[in-house]
């Protein structure tokens, strides 16, 4: 089964002085225009007065009138009019209580990036040409776009490291449904292990972050050491922004070859639903919480199990995975950390993270076939137990 996925294809290039001059051009407008436009609907909710984004628009054609912004003629309006589109977006989100209130650009701490729909770029014979611009961009081509397949909008960004990045969304045919399967999977996140399957298998935790901890203290120290705003200065924060890349570019690339994987060969993948955001407040493991990336996982997870026609189940965050015996199902009182193997009362000898999976599979299965929730039994009476379940399905 075919579904008609939008895709983006993110490439490196490297532009020319004069298309790095026009493109961080570009990205001060975008940013000016955005600024300009928050500000300027701040000030009507102060006066209880909604701003939509036709009247953003509006104003921007004034803006261009006056003789102090007259330089936003200078760079395509796509972007300009792009960003105002984005900023509407923000305020939907903030007002369905999706997200918090919008907040300006900085100039030294924001993404740089711009948005170029069709009418703004120009793509034929694998060259790509933007708007304001006489040469294409070089790209650097690492996989091929889909045949017959041309780009509906062109994202232009430049990350903290200097690297620039060109992303082309495109409609994907070659995405379609895997074969239905009776497999499913308990997946239990951790830290020793980055996770634990219900079959027995461990996935290594590579521990990007550990790996480059020292060259990174260093880089640190040595920008510490330089004077705010000079050359030397940005020289040693753009070499602490390559180290950090690095990072999270290996991590990204491990995540996505163990979500392809975990996806093509299960039908039913069961996670926990994790308050990151939460866990990571905890001084001691924020630092391996974060390298470990759990939030990422899930989202990577969740968007390939809808293209191939999987279901991902998330079973709530209270649900007692550890402590519950898989073979009879006795809640145990407590389960320290620090304890990885315990033998119930049954007799039956458990992996903590092996354990958890299985029970985590075994509630998945639950509200998979009924929606029903289980009770598991306390060892000791007169405790409360009860499980909540969260169902997160993917339909096409």
């Amino acid at each position: 089964m075919t579904t008609h996925v939008k895709r983006a294809f993110k490439y490196r290039f490297c532009p020319t002085d004069a298309q790095a001059a026009e493109l961080s051009r570009t990205f001060g407008c975008v940013r000016k225009v955005y600024n300009m436009a928050l500000a300027a609907r701040t000030e009507a909710w102060t006066r209880q007065e909604r701003v939509s984004y036709n009247q953003t628009s509006a104003m921007l054609t004034a803006w261009k009138k006056t003789g102090e912004l007259a330089y936003l003629n200078e760079v395509s309006s796509v972007p300009l009019q792009q960003a105002l589109r984005h900023l509407q977006t923000a305020f939907a989100n903030f007002f369905g209580k999706r997200a918090k209130y919008p907040r300006f650009k900085s100039r030294k701490k924001s993404r740089k990036s711009a948005e170029y729909t069709t009418s703004a770029f120009r793509f034929r014979d694998g060259e790509l040409r933007l708007a304001k611009m006489s040469e294409p961009l070089r790209i650097v081509w690492s996989r091929p776009l889909p045949e017959g397949v041309n780009p509906s909008t062109v994202t232009v960004s430049q990350d903290a490291a200097g690297r620039w990045f060109v992303s082309m969304l495109c409609d994907d045919p070659g995405i379609r449904h895997l074969p239905a399967t009776d497999a499913a999977v308990g997946i239990d996140a951790g830290l020793d292990h980055l996770l634990t399957l219900s079959t027995g298998e461990k996935i290594t935790n590579p521990r990007h972050e550990r790996r480059d901890r020292a060259a990174l203290a260093k880089a640190q120290r040595r920008l510490a050491k330089k004077e705010k705003g000079s050359a030397n200065g940005i020289k040693a924060r753009r070499k602490v922004a390559r180290i950090h890349a690095r990072i999270a570019d290996r991590r990204r690339d491990s995540l996505h070859q163990i979500t392809t994987r975990l996806v093509r060969e299960n039908q039913t993948l069961v996670i926990e639903d994790l308050t990151v955001r939460n866990m990571v407040k905890n001084r001691k493991l924020a630092r391996a919480i974060s390298d470990a990336a759990w939030s990422e996982f899930r989202s990577m997870l969740e968007y390939k199990a809808q293209w191939y026609g999987r279901v991902v189940i998330a079973v709530d965050r209270w649900f007692p995975s550890s402590k519950l015996c898989s073979a009879c199902g006795i809640l145990q009182n407590e389960m320290p950390l620090n304890v990885r193997m315990w033998t119930c009362d049954c007799g039956a000898a458990h992996d903590r993270d092996v354990n958890a999976a299985q029970n985590l599979l075994a509630a998945g299965r639950a509200v998979a076939a009924c929606g029903a929730g289980v009770r598991p039994q306390r060892s000791s009476p007169g405790g409360q137990s009860a499980m909540k379940q969260e169902v997160s399905r993917r339909e096409p």
